[in-house]
């Protein structure tokens, strides 16, 4: 037997759950049934889901995407985001006349109406997220006179507010788990007075892909995460990874990876952030075999049966 057969097999090891999420998968698909029902160009406020290949794709077939709504020819059809607009956005667009179809994700919409009641109830809210993504300026633009957004621990410690103040606190939908319960840790530490969302903002996916993750670091070397730059949770799941002690890197796609990330690795973790195709998964599956990484194994951490059905508008 020569000394390369008794080499350990270098091998993959997948997460599940991974990729869409209901919310993403309801997005796109109203996008697509758009098009069927008004033909092109339609429009859209930003990226509907942060992922270039999907965004690149719905170009293709004549789908136009806007930095404002004021970019959208008055009358024609625009479709809103996954992640949400301010109530300004839907003024601006209303007064354009234009046919708007709102892909916002229910758990994100679930974050506005806590962030209407608390406003309405006389509370300064915390908003724990990173100030320039967008799922932040549209919650920020529901009460923008009672938010003040927290993005880190620093800034939990840092924060100055009056003496005896109604406070609450809500949170961007794709932060990391534990990240954001230290930030929590520090305001309740600091003001009793808080309190929170009656239900956990940071949603099932999120929280899903995290865990598959922190999973993943337990029986592999190195871990690679399909997904855009721009994508919050996918960008989440690369630091608890790191933050697990494993290396972990974000690629868009398969022609990014960089075998001198693998040096050294038997055992590679894949997973996808929620706004990441299957697709690319599988090519970068298709890379990795080309690397010698001939084995493919599934780590399942849990089963998501949650969908979101689209408006009746589109039906």
């Amino acid at each position: 037997m020569t000394s390369k057969d008794t080499e350990p097999k270098k091998r993959i090891v997948l997460a599940e759950p991974r990729g869409f999420c209901a919310g993403v998968e309801r997005a796109v698909g109203m996008v697509e049934r758009a098009l069927e029902l008004h033909g092109p160009p339609v429009y859209v406020r930003k990226q509907i889901i942060h992922n270039q290949y999907v965004v690149d794709g719905l170009q293709n077939r004549g789908v136009v995407f806007v930095d404002s709504e004021e970019e959208v020819p008055e009358g024609a059809v625009c479709v809103f985001s996954a992640h949400g607009v301010a109530p300004e956005v839907r003024r601006n667009a209303a007064s354009r006349e234009l046919q708007v179809i709102d892909a916002t994700c229910p758990l994100v919409s679930k974050v506005h109406q806590e962030a209407k009641r608390f406003a309405t109830a006389g509370d300064t809210i915390l908003l724990i997220g990173h100030s320039d993504h967008e799922e932040v300026e549209g919650t920020v633009g529901e009460a923008p006179e009672h938010i003040v957004v927290v993005e880190s621990e620093e800034d939990a410690r840092t924060l100055e507010l009056p003496e005896g103040a109604a406070l609450s606190y809500l949170t961007q939908t794709t932060l990391s788990i534990d990240e954001t319960a230290g930030i929590v840790g520090i305001l309740e530490e600091r003001f009793p007075q808080l309190r929170g969302p009656r239900s956990d903002d940071i949603c099932y996916a999120s929280s899903n892909r995290q865990n598959a993750v922190k999973a993943l670091t337990a029986c592999t070397d190195v871990v690679l995460v399909v997904g855009s730059a721009n994508s919050s949770n996918s960008q989440r799941m690369v630091d608890v990874a790191r933050s697990y002690g494993t290396p972990a890197h974000l690629v868009d796609n398969a022609a990014e990876l960089d075998p001198e990330w693998l040096g050294g690795a038997r055992t590679v973790g894949v997973s996808s952030g929620a706004s990441a195709p299957e697709v690319l998964v599988e090519g970068l599956l298709e890379r990795l075999r080309q690397l010698g990484y001939g084995d493919v194994d599934t780590l399942t951490t849990t089963k998501e049966d949650i969908t979101f059905a689209m408006p009746g508008s589109l039906a």
